[in-house]
């Protein structure tokens, strides 16, 4: 298999975040007093980003298990990574869930968003949109503040080309000596008593 650094969670989940998203938007559309024909397309392609989304959701889940326990970390970020995989796995229960619901609803030739059972449909979907940027959240948050599954920062220092430190404005983060602060090295869970943490 193609390595995939620094693994293949993040492939997955844009695709989970955007079908799903688009779903909850098209069905909710749907649901407006509008032409029936335009209505009707919105709610085929929901049905359908709904389902294809439910498997890629299958797959970001498996793929972010499988980097939960091997991307190295300290123990805030584990915290951080606990609490983005609980909303995660409320998340895919729920749109996997609706996605059989509305399988199973078109195989019966009865659509759960309309009639009286569209209203429950609709608000778990929405509800289901709601966890889902909170889970795209805390996954953001995972990378971006605790740096989890990066294998290198930018050298802030002057580079070879010139171009000064970042886009902020010619501000270097250096001391008065000019020297970088260090960061932190990753803890490697294989090796240190962070290995403890169960997942």
């Amino acid at each position: 298999m193609v390595e995939i650094i620094p693994n293949w969670h993040p492939v997955f989940v844009h695709f989970s975040v955007a079908l799903l998203s688009l779903s909850v938007v098209l069905y909710s559309l749907a649901r407006l007093p509008l032409p029936a024909g335009l209505r009707g397309e919105w709610q085929v392609v929901a049905r359908w980003t709904l389902w294809v989304g439910a498997v890629f959701a299958i797959a970001t889940a498996a793929t972010g298990w499988l980097a939960y326990n091997s991307v190295d970390h300290d123990d805030i970020s584990h915290a951080a990574m606990t609490e983005h995989r609980n909303w995660a796995l409320i998340t895919l229960t729920l749109f996997v869930v609706l996605a059989l619901w509305s399988l199973w609803g078109r195989l019966a030739n009865r659509e759960p968003s309309k009639g009286a059972v569209g209203a429950v449909f609709l608000a778990v979907l929405a509800a289901s949109g709601i966890l889902l940027a909170s889970t795209a959240w805390h996954g953001a948050e995972l990378v971006f503040r605790h740096g989890l599954g990066v294998m290198s920062l930018p050298n802030m220092r002057t580079g070879d080309a010139g171009h000064e430190t970042g886009h902020n404005g010619g501000q270097s983060p250096a001391d008065a000596s000019g020297a970088m602060p260090a960061r932190p090295a990753p803890v490697n869970p294989s090796t240190d008593d962070h290995s403890t943490h169960k997942h």
